[in-house]
Order: structure tokens, then C-alpha cells, then sequence
């Protein structure tokens, strides 16, 4: 609070400013993380100039349907919105405006929420009959559990081996074996049926001795050109916490081998948050390995 008219909170997401503007501002992935734990949201319209409306209707934790009218005053992609929230059907008769900020740190954005209300009985008629703080805070950590869920990770090495030679490495399982993980990880168990369709398994053994499942499916096997396949890290009930698209591409440099590693997550849970933090780092220290193998 910076005033007795204001909410203001901040959370820094770790992905790029770009992103967290447009997953907030699509509408297509605004009813994934919109409004607090256990709410539904369906978007009707959402028009982003100024002057443009964005309605849409929120269904809360317990069953009640709250209209939402919003009006757009600034739009400046990606890092400043303004916009009124206005009195609607089926909603409360409190208008209040909003300004949004989007601020890049590194690869992560700062994004700062200020609602600012007419007078400070306005406001704090939001924070305790609607629990407006909590509820915002709760949003906004679904966004970044939505955030996840659109990460990708784009690498390009350049191996000094033949392009066969590094295709193999990725589809013949023993090959597969001796590198696959991060620096000091092993693979007790690495099963792999390089064709469309032949499934992955494979077991990391951390240097501490936890182990992490890890199945798949191949999708697309074009030798030496071309890998595409699927991936899901269990947890220690077998279930998924996240599943990622994964195509490797093997283009010829001379003598050496241009290599393009793309990860997209498909699924993620909420569990699923640390592990991913860390992908990037990951890809990077295992074609390191492969790097040394090759």
C-alpha cells in the first residue's frame, strides 16, 4: 500500500518481458491463470487499444458468476497498460483504475499490479469484503504457473564430428547412455526404439542418488537430418509433472555438425516449477557431455 487509496503488488516472473505481456493480454491464455485458486474464467470480448473493452465473467471458488467490464486507456506493448475496471452486471458498484508495468530484469520481468481507487472506503471495501490483496496475489501466481507452461529453450552447438556420427549418438541407446544428463548424472536405465513411434525410457541418477524418470515417444526420425520427440518427467508415482516437444536438428558444417536443440513445454503442474526453472541450465550441461563424447 503507498497510499489509502492503492493496492500495489509486484512479482517477478522468471520469463521474458515479451511473453508475460502477451500471455497477459491473449485471450486466449487469459482463462488459464485469471482470477484466484479454484476460479474459471470464460473471455467475451477483449479489444486492446484504448477506448476498448474487455469483458468477461469470472466464476469464483464458491459457484457465483461476477461480471467483469474493463476499459482500456493506455496500451504501450510490452510494458505499460492502463485500463478502468467499471461497474457491470452482476458485479459490484466500485469503478477503480489499474496500471500494469512490465520491467525487464535480465531474462525475467518485474511486473508491478497499482489499483487505485476513488476514495479509501472504496478501497478498503475491496480489500476486506473481496479479499482484493489475496486474490490478486493468488492470480498472479497462476500466471506464472501459466508461464511454464509456454517456456522453451533454444540451443545451437557446434560439434567438431561428422553429422552421422552425432545423429547416432542421440538414437543408438548405448551411445545415448554414456552422455544423456547434466554433469555427474548416470543412467542406469536407458531404453530407447529409434523409429516413429518406439517409446523412451530412461532413469538419471543424480550424483546424491535420487533418481529421475523420465519416459517418451519418438515422433519423427529422419537420419541424419532430424529427431523430434516427446517427453514426460515423472514423478515418484509415475505421474507426469510436465511434458515437453523436443526437435534436434543436425545440419552439416564442413567437417563438423551445427546442431539445434528446441524444447517447448507442452503440460507442466505445479510441482513441476523447480525442475523447469532449471531447463535451460540443463540442456546447456548435457550437450556439453555430448560435446565431450562426441
Amino acid at each position: 500500500m503507498s497510499s489509502d487509496r492503492e493496492i500495489v503488488i509486484t512479482r517477478v516472473f522468471d520469463a521474458p518481458r515479451d511473453l508475460v505481456f502477451e500471455t497477459f493480454t491473449d485471450p486466449k491464455h487469459v482463462p488459464y491463470w485469471w482470477g484466484p485458486k479454484g476460479s474459471t474464467t470464460k473471455v467475451h470480448e477483449m479489444d486492446l487499444r484504448p477506448g476498448g473493452i474487455w469483458r468477461l465473467t469470472m466464476r469464483g471458488p464458491d459457484g457465483v458468476d461476477r461480471e467483469n467490464k474493463i476499459v482500456f486507456i493506455e496500451v504501450a506493448k510490452p510494458e505499460r497498460l492502463v485500463y478502468r475496471q467499471e461497474p457491470e452486471h452482476k458485479s459490484e458498484p466500485v469503478s477503480f483504475e489499474v496500471t500494469t508495468t512490465f520491467e525487464e530484469q535480465g531474462n525475467k520481468t518485474k511486473l508491478t499490479v497499482r489499483m487505485v481507487f476513488s476514495t479509501a472506503a472504496q478501497r478498503e471495501y475491496v480489500a476486506t469484503q473481496f479479499n482484493a490483496i489475496e486474490g490478486v496475489t493468488q492470480t498472479l501466481a497462476r500466471l506464472a504457473e501459466h508461464l511454464l507452461t509456454r517456456q522453451e529453450v533454444v540451443i545451437t552447438r557446434l560439434f567438431d564430428a561428422p553429422r552421422e556420427m552425432v545423429f547416432q549418438a542421440w538414437t543408438d541407446q548405448e551411445q545415448l547412455k554414456q552422455w544423456w544428463g547434466p554433469t555427474g548424472f548416470t543412467n542406469p536405465v536407458c531404453e530407447l526404439d529409434p523409429r516413429p513411434g518406439g517409446a523412451i525410457r530412461i532413469h538419471m541418477r543424480a550424483p546424491d542418488g535420487v533418481i529421475y524418470p523420465m519416459t517418451g515417444v519418438i515422433l519423427e526420425l529422419v537420419e541424419p537430418e532430424r529427431l523430434v520427440f516427446m517427453s514426460a518427467a515423472l514423478d515418484k508415482d509415475g505421474n507426469a509433472m510436465f511434458e515437453n516437444l523436443n526437435t534436434v536438428t543436425f545440419a552439416e558444417h564442413g567437417s563438423q555438425t551445427k546442431l539445434t536443440m528446441h524444447a517447448k513445454v507442452s503440460t507442466a503442474t505445479e510441482q513441476a516449477a523447480p525442475y523447469l526453472k532449471g531447463m535451460n541450465e540443463g540442456w546447456k550441461l548435457t550437450l556439453d557431455r555430448l560435446a565431450e563424447y562426441c
